[in-house]
């Protein structure tokens, strides 16, 4: 059943509730704005800083996850009456030495509206070799990387449509329910092993990045019975264990990931709040071979979706009062427990703007609790991009992403 959008009768509440995982996120940061953003790269020339605060202002006051703040002291989002775009909407211009990961580091970095404003951006960002970006950016206590990628779409867009496919609930089955109350459980053990992840936190990120074509991903699944996003974590999981080796000689073991997934219905696109659930799912870092890698993966995943733990985990913190769910929340993502959420987003087709189609598109989020490395795949028409955001402390993670590419052509080669 389709819900009516928040705001189709013309009316906002003044306050909805904060959500069980908005307030697991208040409490990981502990208050302070987390970075999620999407990032657009354009080629060709840029549009004016007064167009897209002219779109903004066309649109903003008509998406429900754009006119609301987080309470100072209260769980509650709280509606802003009033949107001046020229707070909300910025420019800059990168350096000749920058490259085509900067403009995502930018937005790692810059300050985050707080007070009285609703926590996001959107900025026009002009690269050195004349193409740009559009950057939209939210507090990631309101919005989640779906809900940002129909925020996004919504607002900038020339003809909105279309985006990542909305959930449709149904009932898990027992062994979905036993394995999420066994990924509650496990957020109170011991920290898990992780020794090319463990390790003090700097508190400063940096990012890094690597496109391919999505139809290669695709191929490759097809190929061994698999998904774009079982060949994305099986790659990543190869790429680790190579990494790792060529640290240590030492293969790593199992590596325990947070897989978040989207539960946001039909009708709540841009609805302010995270709707998503996460599962903790192990790399097989250990696996020499990354088609073996991509075979247990497959397994793995096929487990999730044949347990319908997603719907088990929805169904289970719906039945969980919110502050107790909140830190069972934060136990179950954090430093201790698993090494970095592996996220992907399909963001559909391109985003045109001013009538100019987005090159590629990336989607991430700042890094809490402990945690030292995010990775994310964002597939945008016929292209994906593999994001790692990680902290400064893990000094050779940049060398991920060509990991991460080696790792298909060894797949594509199998």
């Amino acid at each position: 059943m389709t819900r009516r959008p928040l705001g189709s009768d013309g009316c906002l509440p003044p306050t909805l509730r904060m959500g069980t995982a908005d307030v697991a996120y208040h409490l990981a940061t502990r208050g302070r704005p987390l970075p999620v953003a999407f990032v657009f790269g354009f080629g060709g020339r840029a549009p004016t800083l007064d167009a897209v605060r002219a779109r903004v202002a066309e649109r903003a006051h008509r998406i429900p996850s754009l006119r609301y703040r987080i309470e100072r002291h209260r769980p509650v989002f709280r509606r802003v009456d009033g949107i001046a775009v020229e707070r909300h909407v910025y420019e800059v211009w990168l350096p000749e030495d920058a490259d085509e990961a900067e403009a995502a580091r930018l937005m790692l970095t810059r300050p985050m509206n707080t007070g009285t404003r609703p926590p996001w951006d959107v900025w026009l960002v002009h690269g050195p070799g004349g193409g740009h970006s559009l950057c939209y950016r939210s507090d990631h206590a309101l919005q989640d990387g779906v809900g940002a990628a129909h925020t996004a779409r919504d607002l900038l867009d020339d003809h909105p449509q279309g985006g990542p496919a909305a959930h449709h609930a149904s009932w898990p089955t027992r062994r979905g329910l036993a394995d999420a109350l066994g990924d509650a459980v496990g957020g109170f053990r011991a920290p898990t092993v992780k020794p090319a992840f463990d390790g003090p936190s700097s508190g400063r990120t940096t990012l890094c990045r690597a496109d391919t074509p999505l139809a290669r991903l695709r191929v490759i699944g097809r190929a061994h019975g698999g998904t774009v996003n079982d060949v994305y974590l099986a790659a990543l999981s190869h790429a680790v264990h190579t990494w790792h080796m060529k640290a240590t000689g030492t293969p790593h073991p199992p590596l325990p990931v947070a897989v978040p997934m989207s539960v946001r219905s039909p009708g709540e696109e841009c609805a302010p709040g995270n709707r998503m659930v996460t599962a903790r799912l192990l790399l097989p870092c250990d696996e020499p071979s990354p088609r073996q890698a991509l075979a247990r993966v497959i397994a793995a995943t096929a487990q999730l979706r044949a347990s319908r733990r997603r719907d088990a985990v929805r169904l289970l913190l719906a039945a969980t009062p919110r502050a107790l769910g909140a830190r069972v929340g934060t136990r179950m993502v954090n430093g201790d427990v698993v090494a970095a959420p592996a996220s992907s987003v399909n963001f559909g087709t391109a985003l045109v703007h001013q009538g100019a189609a987005s090159r590629s598109a990336a989607v991430f989020a700042g890094v809490a609790a402990g945690i030292r490395c995010l990775t994310t795949l964002t597939s945008q028409h016929d292209t994906s991009c593999l994001t790692v955001v990680h902290d400064t402390t893990l000094a050779t993670a940049d060398e991920l992403p060509d990991l991460w590419l080696a790792a298909l052509l060894e797949l594509e080669r199998a």
